[in-house]
C-alpha cells in the first residue's frame, strides 16, 4: 500500500456560500450527487458538512441522516467522514449525537482551539475532547484528529496517552486557515515531523498554496485533501467547475507521481478501520 495515496474530498464546508461560488454542493441531495460523482472519479473518503435552509453551517442530524442515506442507496462504498464542528453555536451534545444515528466510518476531532478567522473563537474544551474521543470509541467511529496548529498534535499524543484516544493515530494536517499554522512546505515538513511514526495523517493548504501544499504531502508519502470547503478556486482567478474536477486534477498528480488513488476498501486498510 506505500504507492496508494487516499484521498478526501471535503465538498462543502460551513462558511463558503454558492455567492462565492455557484458550483458549492449545500442541500443533501446535492451534496449527495456531488460525492457520487467524486467517488466515481477516484475519491475514497468524503468529508461532510450539512447547511440549513439559510445556507448556513448546521449540525443537524436529520441533515446528516438524509445526505447518508442518499449516498448510501447508490453502489458507491466512498468511507463517510462526518464533522463534529459544522456549527460554532452547537451545543456538544449537537456536534456528537449524529455519529449515533449516521455510523460514519471517520469523524473529525480538532484537538484545540483556536481564534478562527481572527473574529470568533474555535473552541475544542479538554472535557468535550475527552468527552468526544470516548464517545467515538463507543460509536465504532475512527477520529480524523484535525491539526491547525503543533499543539493540536502534542494535545492529542496526551490524549493518547490517557487512553481518549487509540492507536494507530490518524491526522489531517489543516494548513493556511487565519488563526491557525500557514500554508507553507516548510510548515507541512514541521508539522510531519511531530507525528508519530505508526500513525497515518493527510494535508491540505487553503488558499493560494494548495497546490504546493498537495505536491508537498505526495512526496512525502502522505495522503491528501481537496475540494471546495477549503478553495472555490481551481487556479489563481478561475472558480472550480466542481469538486470532481479537484479530484481529477488530484488523480493525474498522483499518477504523475508514479503512485495511485486508493479505493475506499484499500484506504480502510490503510487507516485500519473496522
Amino acid at each position: 500500500m506505500k504507492n496508494k495515496v487516499i484521498i478526501t474530498v471535503a465538498t462543502t464546508g460551513a462558511f463558503p456560500t454558492k455567492e462565492h461560488n455557484p458550483a458549492i454542493p449545500m442541500t443533501p441531495q446535492e451534496i449527495a450527487n456531488d460525492v457520487y460523482s467524486c467517488w466515481k472519479a477516484g475519491a475514497a473518503i468524503a468529508h461532510l458538512h450539512m447547511r440549513d435552509e439559510n445556507g448556513k453551517g448546521t449540525m443537524n442530524s436529520e441533515k446528516f441522516e438524509e445526505t447518508v442515506s442518499l449516498i448510501r442507496q447508490t453502489d458507491c462504498n466512498i468511507i463517510i467522514n462526518c464533522t463534529t464542528s459544522g456549527d460554532l453555536n452547537a451545543t456538544d451534545e449537537t456536534r456528537m449525537i449524529h455519529l449515533s444515528k449516521v455510523k460514519p466510518e471517520m469523524g473529525s476531532y480538532d484537538c484545540g482551539t483556536m481564534n478562527w478567522m481572527n473574529s470568533t473563537v474555535f473552541y475544542n474544551t479538554p472535557p468535550f475532547l475527552e468527552k468526544l474521543g470516548y464517545y467515538m470509541q463507543q460509536q465504532n467511529v475512527k477520529p480524523e484528529i484535525e491539526v491547525f496548529d503543533a499543539s493540536f498534535i502534542y494535545n492529542a499524543l496526551y490524549y493518547l496517552n490517557k487512553g481518549v484516544l487509540k492507536a494507530p493515530l490518524h491526522f489531517q494536517l489543516c494548513m493556511g486557515a487565519p488563526g491557525g499554522i500557514a500554508a507553507t512546505v516548510e510548515n507541512l515538513v514541521f508539522l510531519k515531523n511531530l507525528l508519530p511514526k505508526e500513525s497515518t495523517w493527510s494535508a491540505f493548504g487553503i488558499g493560494s498554496n494548495h497546490l504546493s501544499t498537495l505536491y508537498a504531502t505526495i512526496a512525502m508519502g502522505g495522503h491528501i485533501r481537496i475540494g471546495m470547503e477549503d478553495n472555490i478556486y481551481y487556479a489563481k482567478g478561475e472558480l472550480a467547475k466542481s469538486n470532481t474536477q479537484f479530484v481529477e486534477r488530484a488523480v493525474r498528480i498522483i499518477q504523475e507521481a508514479g503512485k495511485q488513488p486508493a479505493t475506499p476498501d484499500e484506504a480502510r486498510k490503510i487507516l485500519n478501520l473496522n
